[in-house]
């Protein structure tokens, strides 16, 4: 340890001269930005349903295509709502020194908020699917394969990714409340240069 810094060793080999409060600023900073990148598409499929029912077709919509239009409308509003929320709570817990806890709600409410993500693509998938094709099958296999891609791409392979980091005894170590183990091999120590 030099000047409360731990030389944390990354997955990659790499070192990392940051101490637990750098590393939870910069494990914030980097949720925030994938944050970013989410919020302005689920704000902009959020606009188009708030705008749907001034269409002219909306009033022919069928009853499963109101339900789905409602259920989509409140998912999105959802994920819209969870993911400005570690904006929200950030700015309430501003100089209080409890980064740490913001940054594990953060990364539940950004979960949370992809999950709502990913219901209202497949319900606005559905939805649009329904009005152009009478053919169930292509409402059905259009609709399947928008939910099973965002569970493969979004869940399963990250998850299997990180299953196999453990396995192999390559977790990088994580602030605590990161779910992640801590190293717990010897310290390296930072050299000056």
């Amino acid at each position: 340890m030099r000047n409360g810094t731990d030389v944390v060793v990354g997955h990659d080999g790499a070192p990392r001269n940051e101490n637990a409060l750098e590393r939870i600023d910069r494990n914030l900073v980097e949720l925030l930005q994938e944050v970013r990148v989410v919020q302005t598409g689920v704000q902009v499929l959020f606009a188009f349903l708030l705008t749907a029912p001034l269409a002219p077709r909306f009033p022919d919509l069928s009853t499963f295509q109101r339900l789905t239009y409602f259920a989509t409308l409140l998912t999105a509003g959802a994920a819209v709502i969870l993911l400005i929320a570690p904006t929200a709570y950030h700015r309430i817990l501003f100089r209080l020194g409890d980064k740490e806890h913001l940054v594990s709600v953060a990364n539940r409410f950004t979960l949370a908020g992809l999950t709502c993500v990913a219901v209202s693509i497949t319900g606005a998938l559905l939805l649009v699917t329904d009005l152009i094709f009478a053919d169930a099958i292509v409402v059905i296999a259009t609709t399947a394969l928008a939910a099973m891609t965002c569970v493969v791409s979004w869940c399963l392979a990250p998850l299997r990714r990180r299953a196999k980091l453990r396995r192999g005894g390559r977790a990088p170590a994580a602030a605590p409340g990161q779910g992640a183990p801590r190293q717990t091999g010897p310290r390296r120590r930072a050299t000056t240069t």
